[in-house]
């Protein structure tokens, strides 16, 4: 499969969101819930066409950007080198869209379930994809762990992505895990994944700086 073929495949699961909305719409209230809080309560209630149409149009408006951004990077050739993994990837977060667009229609229409756990175990899903896609990512300007020091030194980008890679597949099982807290599940979700964020942050800063003074080389390093 193909760029076209991937991205094709993302419409069609907004198309699927969209049309899940149609066909639902007549069975469900004026009001929707449409946010849990930390316990899995539902806590908040938005107006039955506005809910219906955010999920289906946010999901089509990142489409559009996905598609655009490979284009206008300067170092479009090095997303190329990894086009297949940044596709699927799309594909990835299209359905993750799309899997709480349903959970919340289901929720709507009386089906009884635990939405924290359709939240986090799509996080989880997510969660590990991007590991996938750091591990393959090429330096670029959109995609990946964007930092001044993994921009400016292809060494610390490989490593720093090497890193946030394992880091966030581990998060993924972390958030797994993290459903057997009840209630401090998305606690444990967002500490985790906050934790990830500094960790490479802080790691790419050490690695740069160690190249600077020397201590490793990087013929790659631009002041």
């Amino acid at each position: 499969m193909n760029t076209r073929g991937r991205f094709g495949l993302a419409a069609v699961l907004v198309a699927l969101a969209a049309f899940a909305s149609v066909l639902a719409a007549p069975d469900l209230p004026e009001q929707l819930v449409t946010h849990w809080n930390a316990a899995g309560e539902p806590d908040g209630t938005m107006p039955k066409a506005t809910a219906l149409a955010l999920v289906p149009v946010l999901s089509a408006f990142l489409l559009g950007l996905f598609a655009v951004l490979p284009r206008i990077d300067p170092l479009r050739e090095n997303i190329a080198e990894f086009r297949p993994y940044y596709d699927w990837f799309v594909v990835v977060f299209t359905a993750f869209m799309a899997i709480l667009h349903a959970g919340i229609l289901a929720f709507n229409l009386g089906y009884e379930f635990d939405f924290l756990v359709l939240i986090v175990g799509g996080l989880a899903l997510l969660f590990f994809y991007v590991g996938v896609l750091l591990e393959n990512a090429e330096r670029n300007w959109f995609v990946g762990i964007q930092t001044p020091w993994t921009l400016s030194s292809a060494e610390v980008w490989d490593r720093t992505h090497a890193l946030g890679g394992r880091l966030f597949k581990l998060a993924a099982l972390a958030s797994v895990v993290g459903l057997l807290f009840g209630d401090y599940a998305l606690y444990v979700v967002l500490i985790v994944i906050l934790a990830v964020a500094a960790i490479t942050v802080a790691y790419s800063y050490y690695l740069y700086e160690r190249i600077e003074r020397g201590q490793e080389s990087d013929p790659d390093v631009r002041p």
